[in-house]
């Protein structure tokens, strides 16, 4: 049997019994959603202001243990106000894994920033500390209390490092090398929501870091994302920022600098409220899909189920195959034979420096990112999928 077809059997081996297509993850409404829908319908606050949007965000702190979290209209938009509270201006540069979804780069263009494309490594897809460190050493200097590139004369700002799958980067090495770099350390945590990193959820260890609620997230909202911070003054400059910079008034309309109206809506608010309620059964769930798989895979030659690294709790939100050795034709096979049979399968996103707008960015060589992208393949892991 082929390597194609083995992995086929696998995961339906793993999955249960269907008569139609297999998605690659689905929303699931099983809770309070359609009442709490129903209540803003009823009240009439369906807009930006409501009691869901302030419940939605002391939710979020109750569960990841940060103090502070300011809900948002999409997780792009956190990631843009993140980047803005990080200090990063036009003109800088931001440390970016080139293995990420492109919202991560676009955050760094939103601020008239360059992208500064860093390798992953191999265990986590998370930027690998250990070759960061060595590439600051090689390509940067600490002038003052700024990290300067080099080779290009620019800022070196921050450091946006992306929890991929739901897999916690190695938080501690890199939280050390941001702090001798004087670099402001950024969580992209899109997907790491329930995901925690020695003991810690992922989101506490950035200045600022960014979660989101779309559609295909473990916790969807329908579109939203909300931003994270220990610090109460960045707290209260995001909420400003992402309310178009009003000053709090009864009725007066001034707006003392220039914001953005990021504002997560109170409909989309009472959706996620409800989902949360429930986040840790999917969790549960989605952790008894991912163990299916494990033994499902466990003699299939050529090929590995992404497991989690020792210190890491991951909330599986992605399950992930990866190739023994690097090899496009084969990975392309795999997506081939997967989707052809009714099971959706995806690729890593293409990397960063590959798209034409970032292509002429710097960046450090990119082995491992571009090893990984010709060896992974994400199989369907919505929760409903481990009830059967």
């Amino acid at each position: 049997m082929s390597l194609p077809e083995s992995v086929l059997a696998a995961v339906r081996a793993a999955l249960p019994a269907s008569d139609g297509g297999v998605a690659l993850h689905e929303p699931e409404f099983r809770g309070q959603e359609w009442t709490y829908l129903k209540d803003c319908l009823d009240t009439g606050w369906v807009s930006s202001v409501g009691a869901y949007v302030d419940r939605i965000e002391r939710d979020l702190e109750a569960i990841t243990g940060v103090a502070h979290a300011v809900a948002t209209s999409n997780g792009t938009a956190a990631l843009d106000i993140c980047l803005r509270l990080a200090g990063v201006r036009a003109g800088d540069e931001v440390l970016v894994p080139t293995l990420t979804f492109v919202a991560t780069a676009n955050a760094v263009a939103y601020q008239g920033a360059t992208p500064h494309f860093v390798d992953s490594e191999a265990e986590t897809l998370g930027v690998d500390a250990v070759r960061l460190e060595a590439y600051l050493g090689e390509t940067a200097r600490i002038e003052g209390d700024v990290c300067v590139n080099t080779r290009t004369g620019a800022p070196i700002r921050a450091l946006m490092v992306m929890h991929v799958f739901g897999h916690p980067c190695e938080l501690d090495g890199l939280a050390e090398v941001a702090a001798r770099w004087k670099l402001a350390l950024v969580e992209d945590a899109a997907e790491g929501l329930g995901s925690s990193w020695n003991g810690r959820h992922v989101g506490n260890v950035g200045l600022v870091s960014a979660l989101s609620f779309n559609g295909n997230k473990i916790v969807t909202t329908g579109g939203g994302g909300a931003i994270l911070t220990n610090d109460p003054d960045l707290a209260r400059r995001a909420k400003h920022l992402s309310t178009t910079a009003r000053v709090p008034h009864k009725w007066s309309f001034v707006h003392d600098e220039v914001g953005w109206n990021y504002r997560m809506p109170n409909l989309n608010a009472a959706l996620g409220c409800a989902q949360l309620e429930r986040l840790p059964d999917m969790l549960a769930r989605k952790a008894a899909l991912a163990r299916r798989y494990a033994g499902a895979f466990r003699d299939v030659e050529g090929v590995r189920l992404m497991a989690a690294r020792p210190g890491a709790e991951v909330n599986h939100w992605l399950n992930a195959l990866i190739l023994d050795r690097p090899d496009m034709a084969m990975r392309d096979a795999l997506l081939e034979t997967l989707n052809n049979a009714g099971i959706m399968a995806r690729p890593l996103w293409t990397l960063m420096h590959r798209l034409p707008m970032y292509a002429a960015c710097p960046r450090d060589a990119l082995p491992v990112a571009e090893a990984l992208e010709a060896s992974v393949v994400n199989i369907p892991s919505s929760a409903r999928l481990a009830d059967a």
